[in-house]
């Protein structure tokens, strides 16, 4: 196997950092945005409660608050990041808190067009859910593609009905394909958030959404292995009941990753391969104090170790 793989580096998977730098030549920082959008699941539009697993405050920066302005939270958003990434000058505007596109178009424009007229912001990430979007919407960000970044990342979460009605999220597998295909033949770039060791799901179930995902023009995903955070739904029914949960260790946790990997499109850009909630937030053990760069590390010594890489058992 030659040092260069499919997507133009050395690494063994087609690394978000590495996407950025083929594409821009360098770093660009995303900034973390609530912009103060609720979900249709848990405002009544199509149920309550929200998500079984959901606390967005397990994974908001400090920075993050729907009372600043847009532009607040960009300015105080590169001050935070200044820290680490000091030499960053491009930045990505990340809608990340809720559903950020569960509001009228009008109220989406304002939102979107001040964070592009920032300067240094070079394009927009929308965290959103696929029952959040419709033919008006996407044809609106896809005219922003047209002239900026845009990437549209959905809350796919499961493949399976049975699952996603388990979680209450409120949409079907079937909603998410729909909008990734209308999203994709926008020219907008589509993200998918996947969550592996749902309650119900077996390893190979989970091992077959890499194939499930691969056959759809997912342009960047996330994976994160579950974490059950205190004061949800999900943390009440774990104390009832925790034999009914099968958490993955940190080691079989990155073993499995690498088996996903492997079936996974190399045209396909991994953003991450595990979430981090600050270990006050979980109602478990979780994994200590392992940092998600540390993660990394660990994940790609074991690509190694194993002698494979992303896109190895792809059937395109």
């Amino acid at each position: 196997m030659s040092d260069v793989y499919p997507w133009g580096d050395n690494r063994r998977f087609n690394t978000y950092s590495g996407y950025f730098k083929r594409e821009f030549g360098g770093r660009v920082q995303k900034l973390a945005i609530d912009a103060g959008f609720s979900c249709p699941n848990r405002d009544g539009t199509v149920a309550t409660g929200g998500c079984t697993y959901c606390n967005n405050e397990a994974f908001n920066p400090s920075y993050c608050h729907p009372t600043k302005s847009i532009t607040q939270q960009i300015e105080e958003g590169i001050e935070f990041h200044k820290v680490r990434y000091r030499r960053a000058k491009r930045f990505l505007a990340y809608f990340q808190a809720y559903s950020n596109t569960h509001a009228p178009i009008e109220h989406l424009r304002m939102l979107y067009e001040e964070a592009l007229a920032f300067p240094g912001v070079i394009g927009l990430v929308i965290g959103t859910r696929p029952d959040c979007v419709d033919e008006e919407k996407l044809n609106y960000i896809g005219q922003l593609a047209a002239k900026h970044y845009v990437t549209l990342e959905y809350g796919v979460e499961s493949c399976y009905n049975r699952t996603l009605e388990a979680i209450n999220r409120g949409h079907t597998f079937e909603q998410s394909v729909w909008a990734i295909e209308e999203t994709h033949k926008r020219g907008i770039k589509v993200g998918a958030h996947i969550i592996l060791g749902l309650p119900g799901e077996t390893r190979n179930e989970m091992l077959a959404e890499a194939s499930i995902l691969s056959s759809l023009p997912i342009h960047t995903v996330k994976f994160h292995q579950l974490q059950v955070i205190r004061g949800t739904v999900m943390a009440k029914r774990y104390e009832l009941d925790p034999g009914a949960f099968q958490l993955f260790g940190m080691e079989e946790y990155l073993n499995f990753m690498v088996d996903v990997v492997e079936r996974l499109n190399p045209n396909m850009v991994v953003e991450r391969i595990t979430g981090e909630a600050p270990p006050r937030f979980l109602a478990t053990n979780g994994w200590g104090s392992y940092r998600t760069d540390q993660l990394m590390v660990m994940f790609e010594k074991l690509l190694e170790q194993r002698n494979t890489w992303q896109g190895r058992l792809y059937k395109g």
